[in-house]
């Protein structure tokens, strides 16, 4: 055998390595794309029916958010007539009870400053009357 027989089966052998190497890798990356059409189909069967389910529950959530809506409108209201209720009971009631504390007050300082004259007038009287028996006793 000669040097250039020697070298080709060198660069056979070489070659032959080469392809086995190629053959393996391409049958792992053939296995590889097979789990991947295995997982994209497995996803895509759940999230269908999940998407489906989501759609109906944002469906659901819209509902019940307009009916909390309406229900906030509605306590608005009632707190806008709950106000308007109060203001005209305050008015109605209030307006009187202060005219009646104020009449009671002022009944309050007559009488005080009746007794006081009455106490005044006894006190006077008294006096006079010292007098007139100390004037009669001289």
């Amino acid at each position: 055998m000669s040097g250039g027989e020697i070298a080709g089966i060198i660069i056979a052998v070489f070659w032959a390595i080469l392809v086995c190497f190629l053959a393996y890798t391409l049958v792992h990356l053939s296995r590889v794309l097979d789990e991947t059409e295995t997982l994209v189909a497995s996803v895509t069967e759940q999230t269908v029916p999940l998407l489906t389910e989501v759609t109906q529950t944002v469906v659901h959530a819209n509902a019940q958010l307009g009916k909390v809506d309406t229900i906030t409108n509605n306590l608005a209201n009632v707190s806008t007539n709950v106000s308007a209720l109060t203001s005209t009971v305050s008015h109605t009631i209030g307006t009187p009870l202060v005219k009646v504390a104020s009449f009671a007050y002022g009944l309050r300082a007559a009488a005080k400053l009746r007794r006081r004259a009455a106490a005044e007038k006894q006190v006077r009287e008294t006096m006079k009357g010292g007098r007139a028996s100390r004037r009669s006793d001289r």
